[in-house]
């Protein structure tokens, strides 16, 4: 495998670093986790609500998009037509975008939601529980990856730039005199996409085998260790690599369609066995009362305030991964939706997972809670984020066959997430090439893996550190100075759509 080192400048500069930071992370454990600590503390202090104007921008923009004439161009030319099918598209792009999120919280969010409510109860708490749950899950999180599919589309399309960050700034490089300054400026946004992509997708996969071995530990009875967990770990990337190397058509989209089919099934096991007619009306309430309250919960004013700590440990973590996975989810959608128009694409992002997931967090939601009730008290069973659903499951017929099929849904969402990520991650490092070689395709399986292996390694030797958790942190760290250019990035957009 021969890659040459000027023309992959960017490769090894990412590489260098992430070698670097591992150094650290690796012999200064507790040093490095506590300035991760303390820099994400005053990161979320200082910028949090900006985080909050961020997103509720994104939101608002991608709706007049949508309904302004700007909404019938399309990426690409005016007789350019989709390459897949919708199902496909929505199918892929879920796949990538969210996946193994909604395993690992279907039950213990709404429920902890429930019990620690984050606002002052106006309505029923199951309402209150749901409603925050959507809001966490919703449009916002689906506008980061929109607003940058369309964006960077718009540029890879129709101006016939390459797939890299840095092209959607391609319009000011007249401004920049020096060559030098204006590939370091490029170069540094291009290095930043990489870096948190693999951040992200670290912390992703971290936290979705961690709930595969809580999993396979409440199935077998039985710890099945560190070395469980890297084998699983191995098993996933493995499948991951043969289907980015197969490519979008042949790999990445027939795994992500079964991904769907599965989940789909699985919402409606669980749905046909509940009060369905009190899941509807939760779920319409709850809807509702979420687009109601949509503009006073996004910028957290007055009564939709939930305190700084609520808004630390969750809405400002759960932005900052959102933004985390926008380069790769973003760049992914844009390059599998060339022939929709701004509107199609907008609509089929924003609002069909977003209410797709709703249903999802609704049905599984208050399932839970009518088991909370028939009990008669809650202690805890769903607290547990790593095997709440397992849990779950017990309260069901065949429920030793639901949680392998589970499992292996997990596993699935993760191994799309990971090709998505390293068909991207491929592409900015084989010089922006929609098409990336198949040795660069190896080279990021290969990195992602081994990295995400280390870290576990590492929160197994170093146990009084949480080595994930500093990872999830760090997350809030790199996506500070993206969502910075995601600013300007937007601005460019609108000032050259408008020409």
């Amino acid at each position: 495998m021969k890659l040459d080192l000027k023309k992959n400048s960017l490769l090894y500069v990412s590489l260098g670093i992430l070698i670097f930071f591992s150094f650290f992370l690796y012999f200064f454990t507790l040093e490095t986790y506590h300035e991760i600590e303390s820099f994400s503390v005053i990161i979320r202090k200082r910028f949090g609500r900006f985080y909050l104007w961020l997103g509720l921008i994104c939101v608002i923009l991608l709706i007049f998009l949508a309904i302004s004439p700007w909404g019938k161009r399309r990426l690409g030319k005016v007789t350019d037509r989709p390459r897949f099918s919708r199902l496909a598209w929505i199918s892929m792009l879920y796949s990538a975008g969210m996946g193994s999120g909604i395993l690992l919280r279907a039950v213990q969010e709404p429920v902890f939601m429930r019990y620690n409510p984050p606002i002052d109860n106006r309505t029923s708490a199951e309402t209150i529980a749901l409603e925050y749950t959507f809001y966490q899950w919703g449009f916002t999180a689906w506008a980061f990856y929109a607003i940058f599919a369309i964006t960077i589309g718009y540029y890879m399309f129709v101006q016939s730039k390459k797939v890299l960050s840095s092209s959607a700034f391609s319009s000011i490089d007249r401004l920049i005199v020096s060559t030098k300054s204006k590939e370091f400026i490029f170069g540094s946004i291009d290095i930043l996409a990489v870096l948190t992509t693999v951040f992200g997708l670290v912390a992703a996969i971290g936290l979705g085998t961690t709930q595969i071995e809580g999993g396979l530990n409440h199935i077998f009875q039985k710890n099945l260790g560190v070395y469980g967990v890297i084998i699983v770990l191995i098993f996933i990337s493995v499948f991951a690599f043969i289907s980015v190397y197969r490519g979008v058509n042949k790999g990445i989209k027939i795994i992500s369609k079964w991904n769907i089919y599965i989940t789909i099934a699985l919402l409606f096991f669980v749905l046909l066995q509940s009060d369905i007619v009190s899941v509807l009306s939760h779920f319409f309430v709850a809807l509702y009362h979420y687009i109601l309250d949509f503009i006073p919960l996004s910028l957290a004013f007055g009564n939709y305030n939930p305190g700084e700590k609520f808004l630390t440990d969750w809405t400002y973590y759960y932005w900052a991964f959102w933004l985390a996975w926008a380069p790769f989810t973003g760049i992914f959608i844009a390059r599998i939706s060339q022939g929709r128009t701004f509107r199609e694409i907008i609509l089929g992002v924003l609002l069909i997972p977003s209410l797709g997931t709703f249903f999802w967090f609704t049905t599984f939601g208050q399932s839970a809670f009518d088991i909370i009730d028939s009990l008669g008290t809650y202690q805890g069973q769903f607290d547990n984020v790593f095997n709440s659903i397992f849990v779950f499951f017990k309260n069901y017929p065949l429920h030793g066959f639901i949680n392998v099929l589970t499992i292996l849904l997990l596993s699935s969402f993760l191994v799309t997430s990971l090709d998505s990520a390293i068909f991207v991650l491929s592409m900015f490092t084989d010089n922006g090439k929609q098409e990336p070689s198949k040795k660069h395709r190896l080279l990021w399986s290969i990195i992602l893996m081994v990295f995400s292996i280390g870290i576990i390694l590492l929160g197994n030797v170093k146990t009084d550190i949480n080595v994930l958790i500093a990872i999830q942190k760090l997350l809030i760290i790199t996506s500070l100075p993206f969502s910075l250019l995601m600013v300007v990035m937007i601005f460019l957009f609108i000032r050259d759509v408008r020409k």
